[in-house]
């Protein structure tokens, strides 16, 4: 196996946790990223250190807030000169926002694209100079199949997925003579941390105001936990797999976009667009972009 230098943000739990883990194990060197260490994130940190240390896995944990632009060029600037090089860019870093869209303050509305968007912007524009020099590299964003679909009472969530849609296909095309390949994971629901650090409207008299719809998404919230409890529960590790594919894959071999879990028409969606998409490129006499070099 070709072992590469990854990082990944947001490595803290969940996907990303799981995904650091697994790419370790495979021999991969893995920089685990996460905000705070020393505070907020510090029982984070001991447990994924005591695991990789027991496994004596290829794993270090470093800070990287992708609030931060300082943060994220330090951290970035740390494994360039430990590695010598960073060959994946995983954007895992995120959290979600359910419940009555009016209810949401625009400081809600703001942190919520700050994390779930400028913070891919901010670890692609520190990550990208170091790939195109190298005229190599692979950029994994995890977005949603509420980027493709919509549910009802996650619209600004899915608004911030939507978003890394067209950064995602977008940055594809841009960098994709340059030698750096840039892909799409889309996650369904999973029993992860993201519902129990999921963010609520903090405009709790706007939400009244909606009466018996209002009280939809904690309905919808008790499904979610049913179906997370159950037996045949989905595997959130389906996430962490669908990402160690994509990285041992040649480059110009890997789909633009993975679906993981129940696609709810987000795989036919996907499906149908993929040949628009590629007519709106030949169009502008741009088909050459198409093709990573």
């Amino acid at each position: 196996m070709n072992a590469k230098t990854v990082l990944i943000t947001g490595a803290g739990s969940g996907f990303g946790r799981d995904t650091a883990l697994t790419l370790a194990r495979e021999g991969h060197n893995v920089y685990a990223s996460m905000r705070d260490l020393a505070v907020r994130n510090r029982d984070k940190v001991e447990l994924l250190a005591a695991e990789a240390a027991e496994e004596k896995l290829p794993l270090q944990i470093i800070e990287l807030d992708v609030t931060s632009t300082d943060s994220v060029n330090r951290a970035v600037a740390h494994v360039v000169a430990e590695a010598g090089h960073i060959d994946v860019l995983i954007n895992n870093a995120g959290f979600a926002a359910a419940g009555v869209s009016e209810g949401f303050t625009d400081a809600q509305v703001l942190n919520q694209f700050d994390v779930n968007v400028v913070g891919v912007q901010r670890t692609l524009r520190a990550v990208l100079m170091h790939m195109r020099k190298r005229k190599d590299g692979l950029v994994i964003n995890i977005g949603s199949i509420l980027g493709r679909v919509t549910f009802p009472f996650f619209g600004i969530y899915g608004a911030s997925k939507f978003a890394v849609e067209a950064l995602t296909e977008s940055y594809r095309y841009e960098v994709s003579q340059l030698g750096v390949d840039v892909v799409l994971v889309q996650p369904s629901a999973y029993p992860t941390n993201m519902y129990s650090s999921m963010q609520f409207p903090s405009d709790e008299m706007r939400v009244s105001e909606y009466g018996a719809i209002g009280e939809i998404p904690g309905t919808m919230f008790q499904h979610f936990t049913t179906m997370f409890s159950a037996v045949d529960a989905p595997n959130p590790h389906d996430v962490a797999e669908a990402i160690a594919k994509l990285v041992a894959q040649p480059k110009g071999t890997r789909p633009a976009r993975t679906v993981v879990g129940a696609d709810f028409g987000s795989t036919a969606i996907n499906r149908q667009t993929e040949p628009l998409q590629a007519g709106v490129v030949e169009a502008l006499g741009l088909g050459r972009l198409a093709t990573v070099a």
